[in-house]
């Protein structure tokens, strides 16, 4: 095939698989809510089941359930024949994923589904088969046409399959109140999971390790100090312990180009900054980012950190730490 040729093939493959996706809309129906409410009231967990293309289907809508707070799990139906039944239990609610409805394996699943009372939903492209008479809910996937050109690879049947799945997911996220601290939670490693549950007192640096020095301080001393600690700077405090200044490697170089080394006659309290950025200690390191970026008139790197009781400093918080911890 030429090049315009396979261009013009994988335009026919999404425009099949879009159109496929959008025809659902007008399909879904009060099959579909009973299915979110069944999913929502399941007291077990949610057995997603199929075999072949459809089982790697089923095994993408059980991880999303899973980590939008719905407990789910992918059993593959050829296995739950040969022992692995052993892992459906009374409260469950199964979701079966079959285009033709009539794939055996999950068939010769529906006495012992039956038996123990399990609720099955089910997603098919074909609303009259057996496994459709067989269910509570049929959410109906039918397609004109597969995209593969010679109907045989599953293709949009298994992208449309794929789309239900996400749409009963979102719908029974929003249905449960799930919001993006309970997503964090089942993400931690994840970059969004570190920016929703990393904050400031896990990333600052406080003890002997956070700079500081008092106004009557030589500059020559708190030199030393911000050398000492690595961080460029030296927060700067009155004798109650309060902070009321920094002290950077950018306002020493300013001090040096109008006092020249008479800088180095002066205290802290002359060369300090005053009314330094600060934050809270349990405030979210993402939310610490985003006031160091933006920062008026510019951006800055660092924020001293003060509990809420009073505005002693215990702690520094780098912008290089909070890029580090990958948020």
């Amino acid at each position: 095939m030429k090049s315009r040729e396979l261009l013009n093939r994988a335009a026919d493959v999404l425009r099949n698989e879009a159109d496929g996706i959008l025809s659902l809309i007008d399909r879904l129906d009060d099959h579909f809510i009973r299915a979110v409410k069944s999913l929502r009231d399941c007291s077990g967990k949610v057995v997603v089941t199929g075999v072949g293309k459809s089982g790697h289907i089923c095994a993408k809508i059980a991880a999303t359930l899973a980590s939008t707070g719905t407990p789910a799990f992918f059993l593959h139906s050829g296995e739950a024949l040969h022992g692995d039944l052993g892992m459906v239990m009374r409260g469950d609610v199964i979701l079966a994923v079959s285009n033709s409805g009539e794939t055996d394996e999950i068939l010769k699943l529906l006495p012992h589904f039956k038996q123990h009372g399990l609720p099955l939903i089910v997603i098919t492209g074909n609303p009259e088969s057996t496994l459709a008479k067989a269910s509570e809910v049929v959410l109906n996937v039918r397609i004109k046409e597969e995209a593969c050109p010679l109907g045989l690879a599953p293709t949009t049947s298994t992208t449309v399959a794929l789309a239900m799945g996400d749409a009963l997911a979102v719908a029974l996220l929003d249905e449960k109140g799930f919001k993006q601290e309970d997503f964090a939670e089942r993400h931690p490693g994840g970059i969004l999971g570190r920016r929703l549950l990393l904050r400031v007192e896990d990333l600052m640096r406080g003890g002997r390790d956070l700079p500081l020095v008092e106004q009557e301080t030589a500059i020559k001393d708190a030199l030393f100090e911000i050398t000492d600690k690595r961080l460029g700077l030296t927060g700067v405090i009155d004798e109650r312990g309060a902070l009321v200044g920094i002290i950077t490697d950018g306002d020493l170089r300013r001090g040096l180009q109008v006092h020249g080394n008479g800088i180095f006659s002066k205290k802290a309290r002359e060369v300090m900054t005053r009314e330094p950025r600060t934050i809270g200690n349990e405030v979210l390191a993402s939310e610490a980012l985003a006031k160091m970026e933006n920062n008026s008139p510019r951006p800055i790197t660092s924020l001293f950190v003060l509990t809420p009781e009073s505005k002693q400093p215990i702690g520094v918080i780098h912008l290089h730490d909070i890029l580090k911890a990958g948020i």
